[in-house]
């Protein structure tokens, strides 16, 4: 997975990004900058890896903002394109901590 991140951080670095209007309208009902979402990404780690999603390879990302705040990222992982499915602040009940999910 280290590889995979590395080339999602290359896009990011890149600007080589395109977001859905799904994860604008979560960014912007959560009051996500874009330049939160690239600081989360490029100090992030891949929690969880899709690669049989319905839309494509896709993972989830975790990383914080230049002020901390609390990042996911569903992001794609095999196109040439770095395509930003949903963000959001990982928050309760859904969410334990930033990074477990909680137990169904």
């Amino acid at each position: 997975m280290d590889e995979m991140l590395a080339r999602i951080q290359r896009q990011a670095i890149a600007q080589s990004i395109r977001v859905t209007q799904h994860a604008q309208k979560e960014m912007d009902e959560e009051e996500i900058t874009l330049d939160e979402v690239l600081a989360a990404i490029f100090g992030g780690q891949i929690l969880e890896d899709y690669p049989e999603h319905r839309r494509g390879s896709c993972c989830l990302l975790y990383g914080r903002t230049l002020s901390g705040r609390p990042l996911h990222i569903v992001c794609t992982t095999a196109q040439p394109l770095l395509i930003i499915i949903t963000v959001y602040e990982p928050i309760p009940p859904k969410w334990v901590s930033s990074t477990q999910r909680r137990e169904e």
